[in-house]
């Protein structure tokens, strides 16, 4: 027990409102300009910040976007201690990736080192004459586990205006190098493998791939395969088993984890290097081409215009993706998507003039009916075309070439789209589809930059902060070439 009477303070709590707490808690705090007011006037920074090699480098990396503009969330709350700001905390958390910390402690060390980083990030600082700078790095920081709750709180949309401002800044640089920046586009998919046991081989877990049991240790992501390939041990095709009718070089050997994908878009300026577009992040489950209309929306947002070029593997052989890129008023060889034609098991068909499919005897099928296809990811039309010589009235002659279907006649149905023609008309063999097709190595660049920063495998257990993460290793990854942009120049214009 104590002596002290502490119940006869009751009465004067009474008279002090929250308000008092809070308004005596704020007086701590010094406000300061944000990253990009200081990047403006770095001379008239604090001495302690220009004698660090750590804050200044980061204000450099960082200070180019306009933070002034930031989709800050409302500070002025009734609670009695203040929330702490997106800013500091977005900036924080690409400190992180490029010092490639994998935990939020490691994180919060890296900054109670350098106070002058924690002054120029921005937090809410706690005054205090034990240092020679003014305020306790320790106590202005939030804790490691309050990091981590941040990352997966906060909306995607307040890291993709870090994205957006990136692509200005690329854009409003390279357009007096180049003049089709962002013409020529790459989209591609990265894997993501999620922090479970489910995907450590050496632990034993019933059921690894079991669809309908999700992981505990991480409610959000999805089984997916990441890649299959056919089974051969010998050059020779093996002998058929007498127990199972299917030929053994016809099984398929795939790759399974339960994670999240990546789609990123890219493009590539010779001499210069490639950069980030848009980026979106899913579960695993997903196909590739639940990428393409968000990005390509991105895309058009960020640049203004919509790319004439477009290059993708050949999980994007679609008739939208190549009706995307198409252009009435261009030639074909101008504006296409350049997508290998995927092995579907049909062969390539032929058109007339008007855009009628050709049957095998080389005649235009008329179009006998349209429908709406609701079965598919896309609902289109689609058309079914029937043979000249019995729709839509019998001519009497015989098939050409004795079709196995005759005499009731060939039937076939695609999609109405430009695109459905496209597919089939495209020159692969030429030399723009080439040179357009090597665009593809843009992503595969930026991913093995991403690849480099932990994206491959996050230690993080929850979907919003992981697709938070990715968002901001592309940021990085464009502020890195953004960086390398401006010194190339510099070193141009000096010479």
């Amino acid at each position: 027990m104590t002596s002290f009477a502490y119940y006869t303070w009751f009465p004067r709590l009474k008279q002090w409102s929250p308000t008092h707490f809070r308004v005596r808690f704020r007086q701590k705090c010094t406000s300061r300009p944000d990253l990009y007011e200081l990047a403006q006037r770095s001379a008239d920074l604090p001495r302690f910040v220009q004698e660090s090699d750590v804050a200044m480098r980061y204000l450099r990396l960082l200070g180019p976007l306009d933070w002034t503009r930031f989709p800050e969330r409302d500070l002025d709350t009734p609670w009695t201690i203040p929330p702490v700001p997106f800013a500091p905390f977005v900036a924080a958390c690409l400190v992180k990736l490029n010092e490639q910390h994998v935990y939020m402690a490691q994180l919060r060390d890296y900054l109670v080192e350098h106070p002058a980083l924690v002054w120029v990030l921005g937090f809410p600082l706690v005054p205090s004459r034990r240092y020679p700078w003014g305020f306790d790095a320790q106590a202005s920081l939030p804790t490691a586990r309050h990091f981590t709750r941040l990352l997966r709180k906060i909306p995607n949309a307040v890291c993709q205006y870090l994205l957006d401002e990136t692509v200005r800044l690329l854009q409003a640089e390279l357009n007096t190098e180049v003049d089709d920046f962002g013409q020529a586009i790459s989209l591609d998919t990265k894997h993501i493998i999620a922090w479970v046991r489910e995907n450590n081989h050496k632990d034993y877990v019933e059921d690894r791939y079991d669809k309908n049991k999700q992981p505990s240790g991480d409610p959000d992501c999805r089984l997916g395969c990441k890649r299959r390939r056919n089974q051969r041990t010998s050059s020779e095709p093996p002998p058929t088993p007498s127990d199972n009718p299917v030929p053994a070089n016809t099984l398929r050997v795939a790759e399974y984890y339960w994670g999240y994908g990546s789609g990123v878009v890219a493009t590539k300026v010779p001499g210069w290097g490639e950069f980030v577009l848009a980026e979106l992040t899913q579960p695993f489950n997903q196909p590739d081409v639940s990428y393409f209309h968000p990005l390509m929306a991105d895309v058009e947002r960020r640049l203004g215009f919509r790319p004439r070029y477009g290059a993708f593997d050949a999980a994007f052989d679609a008739f939208y993706v190549y009706e995307h890129f198409h252009r009435d008023d261009f030639p074909l060889d101008e504006a296409f998507a350049a997508v290998p034609l995927s092995k579907r098991g049909r062969k390539r068909r032929q058109f007339d003039e008007q855009g009628l499919p050709l049957c095998d005897a080389g005649l235009p099928m008329p179009l006998k009916l349209t429908f709406i296809c609701k079965t598919t990811r896309v609902v289109h039309q689609r058309g079914r075309y029937a043979c000249p010589l019995v729709f839509p009235e019998p001519t009497g002659e015989s098939c050409p070439v004795q079709h196995k279907n005759w005499p009731q006649g060939c039937v076939t149905t695609l999609a109405t789209s430009v695109g459905a023609r496209i597919r089939h008309q495209l020159d692969r063999d030429s030399a723009v589809y080439k040179h357009i097709y090597k665009q593809r190595t843009a992503t595969e660049r930026i991913n093995s930059q991403a690849v480099a920063l932990g994206i491959e495998r996050p230690r993080l257990r929850n979907g919003q902060a992981i697709t938070n993460q990715n968002t901001l290793t592309y940021v990085l990854i464009n502020l890195r070439a953004l960086h390398r942009v401006r010194q190339k120049k510099r070193h141009t214009a000096e010479q």
